[in-house]
């Protein structure tokens, strides 16, 4: 009988081990990482620069859209020299919700058309 409960507190104790190691690592990840996002008392500050979108102009050129704070830069890399072709374009915001009193108006139905129901 002995050895059955020894067998228990055994296995116990290993997913006590395998528990508290799991839950010591989230947390250092939680804690210590280095996204913007999520709780963490030593993360960076939010990002400001971001690449909005690419496209190739040929083999060598490319062309990028940069956003950096609300203002996007048009550049193009990767030929005999890098240029900035436009620069201080305004983000596009992004489009609100329609009004909710916004009605469309689909004509009148009566009860000869197909789908009317």
């Amino acid at each position: 009988m002995s050895d059955a409960n020894g067998l228990i507190l055994v296995i116990s104790t290993f997913l006590f081990v395998v528990a508290l190691i799991a839950l010591t690592v989230w947390g250092f990840r939680a804690f210590f990482s280095n996204k913007s996002s999520g709780p963490g008392f030593f993360r960076t500050r939010e990002r400001r620069l971001n690449v909005v979108e690419s496209a190739n102009v040929d083999a060598k050129r490319k062309l990028y859209l940069i956003r950096r704070d609300d203002k996007e830069h048009l550049i193009m890399i990767g030929g005999p020299v890098d240029m900035m072709i436009e620069t201080g374009i305004e983000a596009r915001q992004p489009l609100d919700h329609p009004l909710e009193d916004v009605v469309i108006d689909r004509g009148e139905r009566t009860q000869s058309d197909p789908e009317f129901s």
